[in-house]
């Protein structure tokens, strides 16, 4: 895996697109300077778990005795339900989650971005090859700039694409998510029992 394959994946797994209506909708009181302030400070509290998830998620896994190919499979199928939910969504997960006053860490930094799927997958990435914890770092990097500039122009976005255009995007994307989990999956499975 590359750098840009792991960031792609990340950004994929954070969904920015889908992402920017509960935003939007949680900061909708809250004025517009702010809100800006907001987007980027639960974006830096959730990046700065995800690297805390990176780096030490290993130990974790070593302490729970949990298995490469293990980690693989059940990395693959957690992609695989939520790249349904990507194409499916379920409007009750939302409304769930509001709430009044100004947001902070829950539930926009965590879980909407930080959730378990992103934490699982960077320490996916970080577990398969950790001599290269530099790369990876930076494909989380990378893929926190992108999410939080799609986030932060969500009004404009919106504007352009329309609520119909974020979510026909947003499924796009969780169709290709689809296939990448397939694959973990596979790879996992082969891993395995030997056969590659």
């Amino acid at each position: 895996m590359t750098i840009i394959t792991a960031a792609i994946t990340l950004i994929l797994v954070m969904d920015p697109l889908g992402n920017i209506p509960i935003f939007l909708s949680f900061l909708r009181s809250v004025d517009k300077r702010r809100r800006q302030q907001i987007i980027l400070r639960e974006t830096f509290i959730a990046l700065v778990i995800l690297m805390l998830f990176m780096f030490y998620g290993r130990y974790i896994l070593s302490g729970m005795q949990i298995s490469m190919p293990a980690l693989t499979i059940a990395g693959g199928m957690i992609l695989f339900l939520i790249s349904i939910k990507m194409i499916f969504p379920d409007d009750k997960d939302e409304a769930a989650l509001k709430q009044q006053g100004e947001p902070l860490i829950v539930p926009l930094a965590v879980p909407m971005i930080a959730g378990p799927s992103t934490m699982a997958m960077v320490m996916l990435i970080a577990t398969r090859d950790p001599s290269r914890m530099g790369s990876w770092a930076a494909a989380l990097f990378i893929a926190w700039v992108v999410s939080t500039l799609v986030i932060l122009s969500g009004e404009f976005l919106r504007k352009i694409l329309g609520n119909a255009g974020l979510i026909a995007m947003e499924r796009l994307m969780g169709m290709i998510l689809t296939t990448m989990a397939v694959q973990m999956f596979l790879s996992g499975v082969a891993t395995f029992f030997h056969l590659l």
